[in-house]
């Protein structure tokens, strides 16, 4: 697609004329279209009936290739993740089949008949749910993402790692989430002036149990039933899950059990050894919580190629756990050059945000990366700027800027610049 008189030659450059950009492509359809009419067949389905009715829809036979890729430990069963597609999805919205897994000791099969929420207030009072009395309470909807503490952790290895934006960051996924406040719950069960903690425990083998802040709690958590309008689903927690805007995925507890008010913390495994950064004093950093402002670029990026000189669209997501994203800068020269990309509506809080902006390739070698800074002020740090404030030995919690070159030949590589 190009337009010379639209894009000058003279320079590869990101586009900030976005109407320009839009006409451009508006006028290059319209041609295209004039051009096919009158050499076009009729196309068989106008004269052959349609497939008929199906009880639960599915991607078309040529789309069954978009899938998570899992990643698993053959040690341990059911222990590992798969990784949501980003790079082959578009808007905000992760299907439910392709929201990402993380998975300690697999996905427990309980009987929503037989499942019940059990909530241990202060002193011998206790209060049980069932399914449905849940379904009873009123309901609410946000949409929210939810990101594995462990996201993009492959960024923190000395040399750049070869895969496809999913592979490396889709351990993060943006759902409308539907339940119950927790604040209801923990209201009706009663809360004294001592209780500071709400411990959740969980259904699964691998006895994950965390501990949550009760003014968290009390905010905005949510006791969700549904994902994108339908049930949760058994690997994103059937029959019921908290969800916990902005903060790291282990503390949104899946096949949620039971919710216990305490004074203290419990210091679970959970809560003291994983999902916890040793920094560059020698101190362990435990319960990060929030997760940090970043974003990606999902196209163009490694595994995809640019076949021709000329227009693209540069997309990606950004996200922060601390509230919306105010911008997102993006750069074709390595970081030396920002300018603001176009943020698609709805830009919501704590809710994955897809950005887009023109750029023109004019064949030479480009880096593209990209920057994004929230509502609460927080900007997104370079590689360097990350390894200088927390040191070389963490795992967790990558929010770095990540950088795609594009060679001379459209071949892209994941590098660090």
């Amino acid at each position: 697609m190009q337009n010379k008189r639209l894009y000058p030659a003279k320079t590869a450059q990101m586009r900030t004329d976005r109407r320009s950009f839009l006409q451009l492509g508006g006028l290059g359809l319209l041609g295209a279209g004039v051009a096919g009419v009158s050499d076009a067949a009729e196309p068989p389905s106008w004269s052959e009936a349609g497939g008929g009715f199906s009880n639960y829809g599915q991607p078309a036979d040529t789309e069954q290739r978009t899938i998570r890729w899992i990643s698993a430990n053959p040690a341990v069963p059911g222990e590992g993740v798969s990784w949501t597609p980003l790079h082959e999805l578009e808007g905000t919205i992760t299907p439910n089949g392709l929201h990402f897994e993380r998975h300690h000791n697999g996905v427990p099969s309980i009987d929503p008949d037989e499942w019940s929420l059990l909530v241990n207030a202060s002193g011998e009072r206790s209060l049980r749910y069932s399914l449905a009395d849940l379904h009873r309470y009123p309901l609410q909807s946000r949409i929210l993402f939810i990101e594995c503490g462990g996201n993009s952790n492959t960024l923190w290895k000395p040399q750049p790692v070869q895969a496809a934006a999913g592979h490396l960051h889709g351990l993060v996924s943006g759902c409308e989430w539907t339940g119950v406040a927790l604040s209801v719950l923990l209201q009706e069960a009663g809360i004294s002036t001592q209780d500071k903690w709400l411990i959740a425990d969980a259904m699964d083998a691998s006895g994950v149990t965390v501990s949550l802040p009760i003014a968290k709690c009390l905010d905005d958590v949510l006791v969700a039933l549904y994902q994108n309008g339908e049930a949760l689903r058994p690997e994103n927690g059937y029959p019921a899950r908290l969800v916990v805007p902005g903060w790291e995925g282990i503390v949104n507890v899946k096949w949620l059990r039971s919710l216990s008010l305490s004074d203290v913390p419990l210091m679970s495994r959970f809560d003291t050894v994983s999902y916890t950064d040793l920094q560059k004093d020698g101190i362990a950093e435990r319960m990060t919580f929030e997760m940090g402002v970043k974003s990606i670029i999902t196209s163009p990026s490694v595994g995809q190629q640019l076949t021709t000189t000329g227009d693209y669209e540069v997309r990606g997501l950004a996200w922060s756990g601390a509230g919306r994203i105010q911008t997102v800068e993006l750069s074709a020269d390595g970081g030396r050059n920002w300018v603001p990309a176009h943020l698609q509506e709805p830009v919501l809080d704590r809710a994955l945000t897809r950005f887009r902006l023109p750029w023109h390739w004019d064949g030479r070698a480009q880096v593209l990366m990209s920057r994004a800074t929230d509502t609460a002020g927080a900007r997104q740090p370079s590689r360097d700027e990350l390894i200088s404030a927390k040191g070389g030995n963490v795992y967790y919690h990558y929010n770095g800027i990540c950088a795609w070159a594009v060679d001379v030949d459209g071949d892209i590589s994941h590098v660090y610049a």
